[in-house]
């Protein structure tokens, strides 16, 4: 469901991906991590068709992102980790205004989106301008517009960030929902935890490429670690450094 061929992407001197080769099945939840700057923001607007590759290519349901990117967008939905949403709309509104880009049938919308506002737990608010909302409700929002045209391939960038733990808690069983329905979900994260307990596997890219690709086990093999996926992180990637430079505060 999403494939990429030597996918690289450079910003004058600086290679922000470097030749990523991925082939993601039906289904699975693929967690991308890496530090800040590794390149997994620029690696999702790669693959969503917001920015042009250097070289290489992406495919997502079989779609080649650059050459056929309608027939691609229709396919996927998008969490970017800022996400915007109109102010001066109300949920309601928004909804409407996504699943009409997407070409939703009226009478599917006026099903879903109720549905959805309910169990995002945002169905008082639906009438409620946007610009109301908190952050964690904009997130919630923005996640309910996303599954309303039912996308086979979810792009999440940090789609936990300002949730509650119950919404969060909801978020992490429809991520669970979607994947056993055969969406494909790929997910860039910090919080490892996260990624450890939804991921079937995780790839850890550092300074645009992809170092290592594996289950949560088969890392822990490769870094010889048998700690939490956080420990083998900081193991694969030289993070635990820092434990080093800890003296200082002594």
């Amino acid at each position: 469901m999403i494939k990429t061929q030597g996918l690289m992407k450079k910003f004058q001197s600086v290679l922000a991906v470097d030749r990523l080769d991925l082939d993601i099945p039906p289904g699975e939840i693929f967690g991308f991590l890496g530090p800040n700057g590794a390149g997994k923001t620029t690696t999702v607007k790669l693959m969503t068709g917001l920015l042009r590759p250097t070289a290489g290519r992406a495919w997502v349901a079989g779609f080649d992102v650059q050459a056929e990117p309608r027939k691609a967008k229709k396919m996927m939905g998008l969490v970017p980790d800022q996400p915007y949403v109109y102010p001066h709309l109300t949920g309601n509104e928004f909804l409407r205004f996504i699943a009409d880009l997407y070409e939703v049938e009226l009478s599917y919308q006026k099903k879903k989106i109720p549905e959805l506002l309910e169990m995002f737990e945002l169905g008082e608010m639906g009438s409620e301008l946007v610009e109301t909302y908190s952050h964690g409700m904009r997130q919630k929002l923005v996640l309910a517009g996303v599954l309303l045209h039912q996308p086979k391939v979810l792009f999440l960038d940090e789609p936990m960030v300002g949730l509650d733990p119950k919404s969060a808690r909801l978020v992490k069983d429809v991520f669970r929902r979607l994947s056993e329905t055969g969406v494909t979900l790929f997910m860039c994260t910090h919080v490892l935890e996260i990624a450890e307990r939804l991921c079937h596997r995780v790839g850890i890219v550092q300074q645009g490429r992809m170092t290592r690709v594996g289950t949560v086990a088969e890392l822990r093999s490769q870094a010889a670690q048998s700690g939490s996926l956080e420990d083998v992180f900081l193991a694969l990637t030289g993070g635990d450094q820092y434990r080093d430079l800890l003296k200082y505060l002594a």
